[in-house]
């Protein structure tokens, strides 16, 4: 299997290489104009026009100037700016731009040559104007004399077909062609000079290409006649050979030519000049006229021209010539660095990328030759990516390694490129690779858990507190969005509670809430990015209620509702000190709000009954004696220890009894302990019944509270809207009432956004502001009722039972032991508190 693959590997390399090495070969006029077409190459690719597009073709020519472009769509190669052959490729036969076109996925890379066409757009030209020659009088008949030739950019029939001569006396024109057919023209002497007849003579040359229409150029001919000169200068070689390396130094001597002349005086000094040389070698070379040095005088690089023909004229002093040729070939250094093109990049990248994607595709040249052209790509190796050498020194970068945005967001990666020469070139390309995000983090929250405060009786939409989690990922996949989950908070819907905001994430509060009925709660918060798919986490937040002091003190003992009046009973011969009775009251707020005091308001003696200031005890402060009234009323007040105080107050009626008299205080023979065992009966059975009665309050108030809840609750979910409707009992126009314990409370109505207890409150506005005030029959309790408050749980009517019970029992066993019995049973009775008392509380 494995030699089954290498075959078919190196198969496969055959194949790429002979896709390489075959060309496509077209052929263009020169001056073409921009869009012009060159080919259709779909039919020589074999691949139809959507192959073309799927495989991102696109042409890529060598050199800085791209003078063609392969448009996808049709496969056609047009010219993309215009060219001029003869600064293409000067004097050469033949002009071939080379290029490639690319394919990918596949990668195929198939060459191109263009020939650019000549047209007839230059004439014949002279390097001189006007040319000079001095001929002695005694040249023999058909002495021949080369003439310059003309040049013509043009090339082929384009160039210079036939030279002319204007008509004269003493010479003709014999037009000839060398072994490469250019052509060149010589003056024939055919009538013997006569210096004393003519010492000078004009001549016309002509120069004829054979363009159409055809181009002429001219040039003077000066011929002055001279004495005789018989003798030729003469060069050793015709043909003298350089080697010359590139980038020699100015002024370094390439070589010297030298000519001989035998004869003697001004005939025999010889003078060197350039004979027909293009503009390219009078650039680089530089010929003393008096020796024949020739030196360098220019730039000499191997990659724009590789060898140079240099002609060299020597004359005498009698203006005969002869001619030689010196051939310089320039020899190739490593003088240029490795070139990095970008053909195509894959930029932003996405970070989910699978590994060996092609990120970018780059091709590497270097314009020297042999070793010194030779070059090896390398980059960075703790990058995630991966060089793939593929045909024709180009290089596929591919991802090795999975990505993540959130680690690297972007990688400026340096591409080197190294040459084979002695000393090796180097030279780097950094290519920059953005990469993009995908949805690939949750959101975060910034606590594991959230707790918040919030002031009982609050208004509706008040803001509680700020939720926020971030989102590691950007743009859409970062956006997070906030709901509330499903939840039950006292068997209602969580989103009856509060609500929050979906951008963000602030927690508001639906409606008002009571301490007394709920001390604290828990939702569950999600959020959601905007990725996809999208996703989310859940952070719980816990709201902690905050207490305030909106209830008043209520007084258990002695009961002010009037339903069973009861008069406390005081021996006349009371001592100070006596207690007569103990007011018990509670309050269901909690913490310091519930701290009560009690103090002596009102009473008809004043200085004859004092009330404790913590256990609302009442004793006598002196003896009672015969002067003090009957009937003895007093008004103690109970306030609470809140900001503001919330007070009320409890009206004792007493009697002052002649001849009430106390068993205990008389002398018997019963022993104590039998005495305290009979007391302890006593008051167990006063328990007992006291438990009984009010095990059975609870059991009917506990039946009665969930009717109601179920009967609010069912209201609630029919109506969208939030309503705390004014009792139809309660008076339009409300007056202030003399109690501290009274305060305005307010009805809102709440409009949710889009039906939904999660959205923001859109719309709040208060209702009129309504209580009442519910009087008793004899002390006159008083109670508000506010549209945000509903009756007592179930659990603090159980706390106020159980502190009443407390209380009772507490006084009854203070009583026990004082000096009336008789008064003992009078508190007991009281303290057996009816149903109907105990609703009227509530």
């Amino acid at each position: 299997m494995h030699l089954y693959r290498q075959g078919w590997s190196f198969f496969l390399f055959l194949c790429m290489c002979g896709a390489i090495c075959e060309s496509f070969h077209y052929s263009v006029p020169e001056e073409k104009k921009s869009g012009s077409l060159v080919a259709n190459v779909l039919k020589d690719l074999k691949v139809d026009v959507k192959e073309l597009v799927n495989r991102r073709a696109r042409l890529v020519s060598e050199g800085t100037k791209q003078y063609f472009q392969l448009d996808p769509q049709s496969g056609n190669v047009i010219v993309h700016e215009r060219i001029d052959r003869e600064a293409l490729c000067d004097q050469k036969d033949l002009c071939i731009l080379t290029a490639e076109i690319v394919l990918e996925n596949p990668l195929q890379v198939q060459r191109i040559e263009v020939e650019i066409e000549d047209v007839n757009d230059n004439s014949p030209q002279f390097s001189k104007k006007e040319y000079h020659f001095k001929i002695p009088e005694q040249v023999p008949m058909n002495t021949r004399f080369p003439l310059e030739t003309a040049e013509d950019s043009d090339k082929g029939d384009n160039a210079v077909q036939n030279y002319t001569l204007s008509p004269n006396g003493h010479f003709t024109l014999d037009v000839k062609s060398r072994r490469d057919g250019s052509k060149y023209a010589e003056l024939v002497l055919q009538r013997q000079l006569d210096r004393e007849e003519n010492a000078q003579l004009f001549l016309i040359l002509s120069a004829v290409d054979g363009g159409t229409p055809k181009r002429t150029g001219t040039m003077n001919i000066v011929i002055d006649v001279l004495d005789t000169n018989d003798n030729f200068p003469q060069f050793g070689d015709s043909l003298y050979k350089v080697k010359l390396r590139e980038n020699t130094p100015r002024g370094t001597l390439v070589t010297k030519v030298e000519a001989t002349d035998r004869d003697f005086g001004s005939f025999g000094e010889i003078t060197y000049f350039f004979s027909q040389v293009p503009k390219n070698v009078l650039k680089a070379f530089s010929l003393n006229k008096h020796t024949g040095e020739l030196t360098v005088a220019g730039s000499i690089d191997y990659e724009e021209e590789r060898n140079y023909a240099i002609n060299i004229e020597a004359t005498d002093g009698g203006g005969l010539s002869a001619y030689c040729q010196v051939m310089v070939e320039v020899e190739d250094r490593n003088d240029n660095a490795p070139e990095v093109t970008l053909t195509s990049l894959t930029s932003p990248l996405p970070e989910d990328s699978p590994s060996d994607t092609v990120v970018a595709l780059f091709r590497v040249t270097d314009r020297d030759s042999g070793d010194n052209g030779r070059t090896a790509c390398t980059t960075e190796a703790s990058l995630p990516f991966l060089l793939k050498k593929s045909v024709n020194n180009y290089y596929q970068l591919v991802t090795q390694q999975p990505l993540d945005r959130e680690k690297d967001s972007e990688y400026n990666i340096t591409v080197t490129a190294t040459d084979g020469g002695s000393p090796r070139l180097t030279s780097t390309r950094i290519i920059n690779v953005q990469i993009s995000d995908i949805n690939d983090n949750a959101p975060v929250f910034e606590k594991s858990t959230y707790e918040m405060q919030l002031w009982e009786n609050n208004i509706p939409g008040l803001l509680i507190g700020l939720i926020q989690a971030k989102d590691l990922d950007t743009e859409q996949n970062s956006k997070v969005t906030y709901s509330l989950l499903p939840g039950e908070v006292s068997d209602q819907p969580a989103s009856s509670y509060v609500s929050i905001n979906s951008e963000t994430g602030n927690l508001y509060a639906i409606r008002s809430v009571d301490y007394e009925q709920i001390k604290e709660f828990q939702v569950t918060v999600r959020a959601v990015d905007n990725g996809s798919p999208p996703l989310s986490s859940e952070v719980i937040v816990r709201v902690v209620i905050m207490d305030e002091n909106d209830n008043a003190p209520f007084i258990l003992y002695p009961l002010q509702n009037g339903t069973s009046p009861s008069n406390d009973l005081v021996p006349r011969g009371a001592e100070a000190g006596y207690l007569v009775t103990k007011v018990v009251a509670v309050d269901r707020d909690s913490g310091q709000n519930s701290w009560l005091s009690y103090e002596l308001l009102k009473a008809t003696e004043p200085g004859l009954f004092s009330v404790g200031a913590q256990n609302g005890e009442v004793k006598t402060m002196r003896p009672i004696n015969k002067r003090d009234s009957l009937k003895q009323k007093l008004i103690i007040g109970v306030r609470d220890n809140g900001h503001p105080p919330q007070s009320t107050s409890a009206t004792l009626s007493i009697l002052l009894v002649d001849g009430f008299s106390d068993p205990y205080m008389k002398s018997v023979d019963v022993p104590k302990d039998e005495m305290v065992q009979e007391e302890d009966r006593t008051l167990t059975m006063y328990l007992v019944i006291c438990l009984a009665v009010i095990s059975f309050i609870f059991l009917v108030s506990a039946v009665v509270f969930v009717a109601v809840k179920i009967q609010k609750r069912r209201k609630f979910i029919a109506s969208s809207t939030v309503n705390f409707p004014v009792g139809p009992n309660y008076p339009e126009n409300y007056e202030d009432v003399d109690s501290g314990s009274l305060s305005r409370a307010y009805n809102y109505e709440v409009c949710l956004a889009g039906g939904s207890l999660n959205s923001e409150f859109r719309f709040l506005r208060p209702l009129f502001p309504v209580f009442s005030v519910e009087p008793s029959q004899n002390q006159g309790i008083q109670k508000m009722s506010t549209g945000s408050q509903e009756v007592p749980s179930h659990a603090a009517e159980g706390q106020l039972m159980s502190e009443a019970r407390g209380a009772v029992s507490e006084d009854a066993a203070a009583r026990a032991g004082g000096p009336s019995c008789a008064g003992n049973q009078a508190i007991t009775a009281n303290a057996n508190i009816g149903q109907n008392d105990w609703l009227a509380y509530q």
